[in-house]
């Protein structure tokens, strides 16, 4: 910075401060307060300045010196208590608040300490210092709302926020939470709508904030945590935007609306979008997002979902000891974030691994009461559609789906149990137990499908598995590779090779659609169809046919080899070699050179891609060099050499 002129500090400094270069003016500031260590007018426009940029603990800093310094001054007490407050030190901010003797800070003080209270989760003691205020007061609608909202009154909430911005005119903080409200509800449409609202505004008033550059490759610098960016709830429009995207399964529009927001480097997140960026990222970046969650949680405060979410992605990735590790470490956060449901879950998840029949008998008695739960909710629901009540009917079909839900996760855990053991007539067994309940549910239609296919009994599962594809046939793709690709095999196993041959033409067609619109886009559903007929072949011990189904499936190899389809074919490749080294099959030379010429086209485009996907919290990793279907496709070829004898 270029230095200032004797008789131009202040100009620079209130301009600067016009600009909103609020850290410019604090580096001067700072300066002059070296040298004038009990300025007044530098400690003031510090405080604001840090106040502006979030720095609440520095920000109160200074109104504490100035409250010492200039006691007659009340507007000084009110701005310490009120950064005292937003830095999170609610003891120190109540005690500030009471200083506030004057008459007319009086009502700052009861907005102030009813804020601090809700802080605090004393949400009665907060209450009643709002019932001190005037009720036409537009802080104490929009307070009330907020206590509505916590007590779980959403309907209720919106009521009062709206009446709220009646008065005060458009707020994005209550837009924010009026389209909260509808999330709450699940009324998605009306959400977006406030949500809309909200970026419109911040994109039209505060083009300087960059929304939506980075999505669109731009590489802008940080916006930082200013009080305008607070002011234009642009932050938790784009992290609500999120969440509504990830409960409707679009992982990529989740992704975006993260990356829209305004930019800031990662140091300056709020603990909201580090933990949504972990979530929607699990599946691409799960080391990341195990750390900046296992980081939330050693923080003075965290979202409350924080806690369960680790607990479960741990479990999911099937890193029970770790789970086990943060819920006693965690103990005391046990009843404050896990809702009884969620605990007696993670435990009989956690209890499988060294008690499985007990952890089943524990799923039993979840789904013993869950049933009960269900049967009163139908009844409900037929209750409110005999009395014409659509509001009470609306909420019983709502708890009932969040029941049944529930049911289903806790049903599918205690099937894994013996899934992984391989008894699938008991896994069966469950699933015809629970069909009183779950008939009309797609994942537990899919699931028995999957376990009547593994049993042999293709003609069932075709039963299960064809209202699945038929509900989405117009956009196949749709349905999971697996689901088609064992489908596909029923058919072809029951003799009815021309419905095989059909939703195989249909699977080709969309996939040729795609190339067409996006010519770079990896589609794999064709692939792992023609591969898992090909493993059946194999399987069945028809290697030649086999084999050479699963040389055609990776055609093109730029679009189709990927480390699942990989997978696959490996597979079948290491089973033919052990066979053929028991000279158990014997292969005709044009078939083994089909095979070393696939293997040589496999080592030329895998060079970029995993054979494996490794787990992300593995204290020792797979060599870079060795991780690549490369690398695997010359090993397979060196043993084909060493089989058929060619390398001697």
């Amino acid at each position: 910075m270029t230095a200032i002129k004797d008789g131009e500090y202040t100009a620079t400094i209130y301009k600067l401060i016009k600009d909103s270069q609020y850290v410019e003016a604090i580096h001067i500031l700072n300066g002059q307060l070296h040298k004038h260590a009990k300025s007044r007018a530098a400690l003031s426009l510090l405080g604001y300045c840090y106040f502006h940029i979030q720095d609440f603990t520095n920000s109160a800093d200074c109104y504490e010196q100035l409250t010492q310094l200039h006691p007659e001054v009340e507007e000084y007490k009110v701005y310490y208590a009120q950064a005292l407050y937003k830095s999170g030190a609610y003891p120190e901010a109540t005690k500030a608040s009471f200083v506030l003797d004057n008459p007319g800070s009086h009502m700052k003080m009861l907005k102030l300490q009813a804020c601090i209270k809700y802080c605090e989760e004393d949400y009665s003691a907060a209450k009643s210092l709002l019932e001190q205020l005037p009720q036409e007061d537009p802080d104490y609608v929009y307070n009330m709302g907020c206590l509505l909202f916590q007590d779980g009154k959403y309907e209720e909430a919106c009521k009062k926020f709206s009446s709220a911005m009646q008065v005060l005119g458009y707020v994005p903080a209550l837009s924010y939470n009026i389209a909260l409200c509808f999330y709450s509800l699940k009324n998605y449409p009306q959400a977006v709508k406030y949500i809309g609202e909200i970026i419109e505004q911040g994109i039209r008033e505060h083009p300087e904030l960059s929304v939506g550059l980075t999505t669109d490759g731009i590489d802008v610098h940080s916006v930082g945590n200013t009080l305008v960016l607070h002011q234009t709830a642009l932050i938790e429009a784009f992290n609500l935007k999120a969440a509504i995207e990830y409960q409707l399964k679009n992982v990529k529009g989740a992704q975006e609306a993260l990356t829209d927001m305004p930019p800031r480097s990662e140091e300056e997140l709020d603990p909201v979008t580090l933990h949504n960026q972990a979530l929607v990222h699990m599946d691409t970046k799960p080391s990341e997002g195990f750390e900046k969650l296992a980081f939330l949680l050693q923080q003075p405060s965290f979202p409350p979902v924080t806690f369960g979410n680790l607990l479960l992605l741990y479990c999911k990735h099937e890193y029970f000891d770790l789970a086990a590790d943060v819920l006693a470490e965690n103990a005391h956060l046990t009843y404050k974030f896990l809702s009884p449901y969620m605990y007696e879950f993670l435990d009989a998840l956690l209890t499988c691994q060294t008690a499985p029949e007990e952890a089943f008998r524990k799923f039993d008695e979840m789904n013993g009461k869950l049933t009960e739960q269900l049967r009163k909710l139908a009844k409900q629901v037929q209750e409110a559609r005999m009395s014409r009540d659509d509001e009470g009917q609306k909420k019983a079909l709502q708890d009932n789906d969040v029941t049944q839900e529930k049911y289903i996760v806790v049903l599918m855990a205690q099937a894994k149990i013996y899934w992984n053991r391989e008894n699938f007539q008991m896994v069966e067994k469950i699933f015809r137990k629970s069909v009183e309940v779950c008939n009309a549910d797609d994942t537990w239609k899919l699931n028995v499908a999957h376990v009547l296919f593994m049993q042999s009994k293709y003609k069932e599962a075709i039963g299960f598995y064809e209202p699945i594809v038929k509900k989405h046939y117009d956009n196949i793709l749709n349905v999971s590779a697996v689901v088609l690709a064992n489908l596909c095999v029923s058919y072809i196993l029951t003799s009815q090779n021309e419905e095989a041959e059909e939703l195989m033409r249909k699977i080709e067609k969309e996939e040729e659609q795609i190339s067409y619109d996006d010519p770079d886009k990896k589609v794999f559903h064709l692939c792992i169809v023609n591969l898992v007929i090909g493993t059946l072949y194999c399987a069945k011990g028809n290697y030649e046919f086999g084999i050479s189904r699963v040389i055609k499936s990776l055609e093109p190899y730029n679009k189709k080899l990927g480390t699942d389809t990989w997978f696959y074919a490996k597979r079948c490749f290491l089973s033919l070699l052990e066979n053929m080294s028991k000279h158990m099959v014997m292969l005709k030379d044009a078939v083994v050179q089909e095979c070393i010429q696939f293997l040589e086209h496999c080592a030329a485009y895998g060079r970029e891609v995993p054979a494996i996907i490794e787990q992300p919290l593995e204290e020792t990793c797979v060599h870079i060099g060795s991780n690549t279907v490369t690398y695997e496709a010359r090993q397979l070829k060196a043993l084909f050499y060493e089989v058929i004898g060619w390398n001697k």
